[in-house]
């Protein structure tokens, strides 16, 4: 069965939050520069219920490193021509490159839970999925790559506070899809789905890793210090930087009429 990445029951403080998070960021751009030197290619999958925190802690991980190696994808849904081709398909283009890692906000996995659970596919698909889904993965571990599969896992009742939050804040509206109401009274269905799912796809070389979401500060650490834990990065000796002396005087700038913003603040 899948292993837990440990969340406490308190959540640490803003100020302890943001201590930890600068250190594991600084942990974050070293594993960067390995990659980069090394070559090494990493795929991170991010998988959860509706308002688990997916997104808080892809953000978390990637806000201080660079998009250029940090890769996000969200796919939206399938087009026609891809709902023609082999299911896992349209995810391959997205893999990595020698020196990249690619964090899947959702992935594959959505045939065994979305898609599933909402009727998009047939039974008959998800055996299938699930079947080949191991196979697919042991190709891409055997490619050299490095798979991490996390599931974020949140109570119904938190769940309920958050998606509910994302109606009377606007600066999260948007988050709240019309999939997110239809799938809200499916619990149930979610649940027996994702057991399933961990039942056939939690394999020796391609483990899933259960992260507690109750609190989005802890998941976000443990989660953050699991992933660095999971990857035997080392520093990359960085050459010093020493800026030169700076010219300034040899040149008068225009005298333009730049249409300069209202300074409000």
């Amino acid at each position: 069965m899948a292993d837990a990445v440990a969340n406490p029951t308190a959540g640490p403080s803003r100020k302890e939050y943001e201590k930890q998070l600068e250190t594991l960021h600084i942990e974050l751009v070293k594993l960067q520069q390995w990659v980069v030197a090394t070559g090494a290619k990493v795929v991170v999958v991010f998988e959860g219920r509706d308002g688990a925190g997916k997104g808080g802690t892809i953000k978390a991980l990637t806000e201080r490193v660079s998009p250029r190696v940090f890769r996000v994808v969200a796919l939206p849904a399938p087009s026609e021509r891809e709902l023609s081709q082999m299911y896992l398909q349209r995810y391959i283009p997205y893999f990595p490159a020698a020196g990249e890692v690619v964090i899947f906000d959702r992935s594959w996995y959505n045939r065994a839970g979305v898609e599933r659970v909402m009727g998009f596919c047939d039974e008959k698909q998800v055996r299938n999925f699930l079947t080949l889904a191991p196979i697919f993965e042991r190709l891409l571990v055997n490619s050299g790559a490095l798979l991490l599969k996390y599931w974020l896992e949140v109570s119904p009742q938190e769940q309920e506070r958050r998606l509910k939050n994302r109606i009377n804040d606007g600066r999260k509206t948007w988050k709240l899809s019309p999939m997110d109401v239809k799938s809200y009274n499916r619990w149930d269905d979610y649940t027996r789905a994702r057991d399933e799912m961990f039942e056939a796809t939690d394999t020796e070389w391609a483990p899933w890793f259960v992260a507690r979401s109750e609190n989005k500060k802890s998941v976000r650490l443990n989660l953050l210090t699991h992933l660095l834990e999971q990857i035997p990065y080392r520093t990359i000796k960085q050459p010093k930087v020493k800026f030169p002396k700076r010219k300034i005087g040899g040149y008068k700038a225009i005298d333009y009429p730049f249409k300069y913003i209202a300074e409000r603040f």
